[in-house]
């Protein structure tokens, strides 16, 4: 029986190295995000500090979602970026 020798690995390895780092295959993510619940009238009031804060023009500042929950309370997150750039 004839044996053949073992192929070079060193490829593969880079390769499944490569693959396997933290930002291969994953979009970076530049937003901040802080979800609150609160009552309506304070979610609107937080809402607006963001804005005031951090104007949607210079930081893409948004609600990303939101929704309604029992007892006229309301659970959003807020996104923006790290800095004004």
């Amino acid at each position: 029986m004839q044996t053949y020798p073992k192929p070079p690995l060193d490829g593969l390895r880079r390769q499944l190295r490569r693959e396997r780092s933290p930002r291969a295959g994953s979009a970076v993510d530049p937003f901040l995000r802080e979800t609150y619940t609160l009552p309506r009238d304070e979610a609107r009031c937080k809402a607006r500090e963001w804005f005031d804060r951090f104007p949607k023009a210079a930081y893409w500042t948004q609600v990303e979602s939101w929704r309604l929950l029992p007892g006229d309370r309301v659970e959003f997150t807020m996104r923006r970026l790290p800095t004004a750039d």
